[in-house]
C-alpha cells in the first residue's frame, strides 16, 4: 500500500486492458477534461486516485491532531454511491452510479478508515462495510475489484477497514473462511524468505512481493492503515512451525527486515524497470516492522526515509505525504520534524486549510444534519454545478508510478 492504490489495482486494471490505481499514484498532470474538484487535497487528475489520496490526506491529518476541512471531508463523503462502496473518482457526484462504475474494494475500504478515525460517519461507513462484506471471496478474502481474485493487498486494506469500525476481521467469513485463511494462503516458506505474494500466477506458484509483503504484515495483525509499534520489541525471525495469522506477520517483517538490511530502502520491482528505490514501499515496511516487532526494528529504512524521501513526497504528493506521516507516527517520530521537514505544513498545503476550533465547533451541529447516509444529500446541487468543470478523462496511471500533486 503506498502512494498507490494497491498492487490489485494493477492487476485488476491489465484484466480490462487499462491502466491502474487504487493503491495508487496519480498521473503527473491534471488531464484537460477533468477539473480539480473544490475540497480535493492534490492538484494531479484524481481519475485514478481521487478517493485513495483524499482518504490517506484525511486519515494523516485526523493522526497528527489536525482538523480537516469541512468540504475536504464532505468532497470524499460525496464520492460513495448508494450502495455503500467508493470508486476511484466520479466526476459527477450527483449522477447515481450505475454498472459503467467501476467501484473497488481499495477506494471503500480506505475512505472507511478515513471516516472511522474522524467520526460522525457512521451511516456512511456502515454502508461500505455491508457492501465490503457483500463481496468477500470464497477463499475469505478480496480482489480490487468485486469477483476479482484475491490479493494480498485488497485484503489487508479491507482487514483495516473492518477494524476501524469495531469488527474483528476473522469473523467475518465467507464458505467457513476468514481474511486470514486468504492472508495464509499467500505466505510463502522460510525457505524462501517468508514473504507474501500478491497473487497465484497463471500457474499457481507465489512469488515474493515486498509491498503485498507489507501489507500482508498489518493484514495479518489486524491492523489498518495507521498502526503503532508493538507493545514488545522484539526481532522478526521466519519459523514455518506454527502457521497462524501471528507467526505468518513476523515472518512477513523478518523478510521485509532482510530486504531494507543492505540499503536500508526497498527498491522499485515494476516488470521492465530499472531497480531504483522505492520510497512509498519503504514507508509502508516501516509501518509494517513497527507493528509487528516494534519502533526499533524500523530504525533503519526510518532513518533512510528521514534522509532522502523528501523529494519523492513533493513530486508525488498527498497521498505520500501521508505515507510518511503513518511511517512517523507507527515509529514515535515527530512527523513535523521528520529529517528536517514538516510533513504536517507540507501536506496541508496540498489541500483545503484545516479547520481552526471555532470552524470545527460550528459544524459540530451540522454534521448530524449532512451525513444522513445518502451519498447525495445537499451536494447534490454542488455536484450539478461542478459537472459543467468536470469531465471524464482518460489519462493512464499505475500504483506508485507518477505524481500526484
Amino acid at each position: 500500500m503506498n502512494v498507490r492504490r494497491s498492487a490489485a489495482a494493477l492487476a485488476a486494471i491489465a484484466v480490462v486492458g487499462a491502466a491502474a490505481a487504487p493503491a495508487v499514484a496519480a498521473s503527473p498532470s491534471p488531464s484537460p477534461s477533468v477539473a480539480k474538484p473544490s475540497g480535493l487535497f492534490g492538484s494531479g487528475d484524481p481519475t485514478y486516485d481521487g478517493v485513495w489520496r483524499q482518504s490517506l490526506a484525511l486519515l494523516a491529518q485526523h493522526t497528527v491532531g489536525v482538523e480537516p476541512a469541512a468540504k475536504a471531508v464532505d468532497w470524499l463523503t460525496g464520492q460513495q454511491c448508494a450502495n455503500g462502496a467508493f470508486a476511484a473518482f466520479r466526476a459527477d457526484p450527483a449522477k447515481a452510479c450505475d454498472a459503467k462504475v467501476m467501484v473497488d474494494t481499495n477506494s471503500t475500504a480506505a475512505a472507511v478508515q478515513a471516516l472511522a478515525a474522524l467520526g460522525g460517519h457512521d451511516a456512511r461507513t456502515g454502508k461500505a462495510v455491508t457492501w465490503l462484506k457483500s463481496v468477500q471471496n470464497k477463499d475469505g478474502g478480496w480482489g480490487y475489484t468485486p469477483g476479482g481474485a484475491s490479493d494480498a493487498n485488497s485484503t489487508s486494506v479491507v482487514v483495516g477497514a473492518l477494524t476501524a469500525v469495531g469488527e474483528k476481521p476473522d469473523t467475518v467469513r465467507k464458505d467457513g473462511k476468514s481474511p486470514s485463511d486468504a492472508l495464509l494462503k499467500l505466505a510463502l516458506p522460510c525457505a524462501d524468505g517468508g514473504a507474501f505474494a500478491f497473487q497465484p500466477d497463471k500457474a499457481g506458484k507465489l512469488a515474493a512481493n515486498a509491498d503485498a509483503t507489507a501489507a500482508a504484515v498489518l493484514g495479518t495483525l489486524g491492523e489498518g492503515l495507521v498502526a503503532g509499534p508493538a507493545a514488545k520489541t522484539a526481532a522478526p525471525a521466519c519459523s514455518d512451525g506454527a502457521r497462524t495469522p501471528a507467526q505468518a506477520a513476523a515472518n512477513g517483517a523478518a523478510y521485509l527486515a532482510q530486504a531494507v538490511k543492505k540499503d536500508g530502502h526497498l527498491v522499485s520491482a515494476l516488470p521492465g524497470a530499472t531497480d531504483q528505490p522505492d520510497y512509498g514501499n519503504t514507508a509502508d515496511a516501516v509501518v509494517a516492522l513497527a507493528a509487528q516487532g516494534g519502533a526499533e526494528q524500523a530504525r533503519q529504512p526510518l532513518a533512510w526515509l528521514e534522509k532522502n524521501a523528501a523529494g519523492w513526497a513533493r513530486q508525488s504528493g498527498p497521498a505520500a505525504y501521508a505515507q510518511l506521516i503513518f511511517a512517523a507516527h507507527a515509529t514515535g517520530t515527530d512527523p513535523r520534524r521528520f529529517g528536517g521537514q514538516d510533513l504536517v505544513a507540507q501536506l496541508t498545503a496540498t489541500g483545503p486549510a484545516p479547520q481552526t476550533k471555532a470552524t470545527a465547533q460550528q459544524d459540530t451541529g451540522k454534521k448530524d444534519k449532512k451525513d444522513d447516509g445518502s451519498p447525495f444529500g445537499v451536494w447534490w446541487f454542488v455536484g450539478v454545478c461542478l459537472v459543467a468543470g468536470i469531465g471524464i478523462g482518460f489519462l493512464v496511471s499505475g500504483r506508485r508510478k507518477g505524481p500526484q500533486l
